[in-house]
């Protein structure tokens, strides 16, 4: 929810941060999440982010966090994220008008990441989907906190004959680290079985959870949906174990970025198809074939001929990063395209990048120039991950 826009930081991969997400608001119009207190008595730099007062980092800073994230076990606060159960007959196949992921194939137990899409094929939004348990149909959704209330009247008004409860109530925590699944299992038995991208109930203190064997930092990890009374002591919990941190919207940014996973807003929007950004694979083949979905028509073609453009990593040469809107040029100077995301990764002690280029410059090894503070830098194409992804199969 990824997923997941990442706020500076989806399941997985999930509706999450850019720093220069960071809008200017007053402290007494931001919503707090059920952890706000946590977050201050940690000592967290909290800024506005998509409506809410967030925590950008702790005092260990950005990079401590990431390093504890890949080494240990990071715990993020995603709780404002839009959490909803769509139900009804035929939630999904009627979910399959809205997004092009076979829905209808999902098991009871398991997610799907996918994409609502606008009739010319455009991402309005990422999210995961998981279909609950139980005789009545029901999906559990999980989308960007930016986009949440547009998504929310987007499926009000396309698919009205089913019910949309928003879950409100509930805080979202994502626990993410090789240490993770021995952490959570201490207070949850059994989830440490789980696979990627499954889901499953549980109990704690009477408590009833919500977990995901999902995550966007690319390593194995969990997220965990808790009742909003809860949600303190649960959290408290899990930092008891000396292997976990707190973890900010800084550090989950820059682990998405290595993981080569995308940001709504960034590195996909209406401006960008899933066949563009990479997200072939989101689309399975009966979808494909039967289309139904907005966009199908230019999505089968970019399937069949290939996009004109393709996101693409970026290894850049130096130590100066590359932002987000530079330009991207061919050996002769010619603009070929944009940078999407861009900065310093931790993990490899080096800047990288991900953007669109032509799709005539998109094959690994393709030596281009990224303009940084005016000046051309060269930067080379190369396969995403930037780092590999850890995730659990089972």
């Amino acid at each position: 929810m990824l997923a997941r826009q990442s706020p500076c930081g989806r399941v997985a991969p999930r509706p999450e941060c850019r720093l220069s997400d960071l809008a200017v608001a007053a402290k007494d119009t931001l919503a707090r999440t059920p952890l706000y207190e946590l977050h201050v008595e940690r000592g967290a730099r909290m800024v506005p982010f998509a409506g809410y007062s967030m925590p950008v980092q702790y005092k260990a800073g950005i990079i401590a966090e990431h390093l504890q994230t890949r080494e240990k076990a990071g715990l993020f606060d995603v709780s404002h994220m839009g959490q909803a159960v769509l139900a009804g007959p035929g939630a999904a196949r009627r979910l399959e008008t809205l997004v092009p992921a076979d829905i209808l194939a999902l098991a009871a137990g398991r997610q799907r990441y996918t994409q609502f899409l606008d009739d010319n094929g455009g991402i309005l939004d990422d999210l995961m989907v998981t279909r609950l348990p139980g005789a009545e149909e029901r999906l559990g959704l999980v989308v960007n906190a930016s986009n949440k209330e547009a998504d929310f009247a987007h499926l009000r008004n396309k698919l009205p004959e089913l019910q949309l409860e928003v879950l409100a109530d509930r805080a979202l925590l994502a626990v993410q680290g090789p240490n993770a699944a021995e952490m959570l299992a201490q207070l949850l038995p059994g989830v440490e079985t789980m696979a990627f991208m499954s889901w499953r109930k549980a109990d704690w203190h009477g408590s009833r959870l919500f977990v995901s064997r999902s995550g966007y930092t690319g390593e194995d990890g969990f997220e965990v949906s808790v009742p909003a009374a809860q949600a303190r002591a649960f959290a408290e919990r899990l930092l008891s174990d000396a292997r976990a941190a707190l973890v900010g919207l800084g550090a989950r940014d820059s682990l998405r970025l290595e993981a080569g996973l995308c940001l709504h807003g960034h590195d996909i929007d209406t401006s960008t198809t899933p066949i563009e950004a990479g997200l072939a694979w989101s689309i399975q083949k009966r979808r494909r074939q039967e289309g139904g979905f907005p966009g199908a028509e230019r999505i089968e073609r970019e399937l069949r001929a290939g996009p004109t453009r393709r996101r693409v990593g970026l290894e850049l040469a130096g130590k100066a990063p590359a932002r987000e809107s530079a330009d991207v040029s061919a050996q002769d100077g010619r603009k070929i395209g944009r940078v999407t995301s861009g900065g310093f990764a931790p993990s490899l002690g080096r800047p990288i990048a991900m953007g669109y280029v032509e799709s005539d410059f998109a094959a690994p090894g393709t030596e281009l120039n990224i303009l940084v503070r005016g000046a051309p830098l060269l930067a080379r194409v190369t396969r995403m991950p930037f780092v590999p992804h850890r995730y659990f199969r089972g």
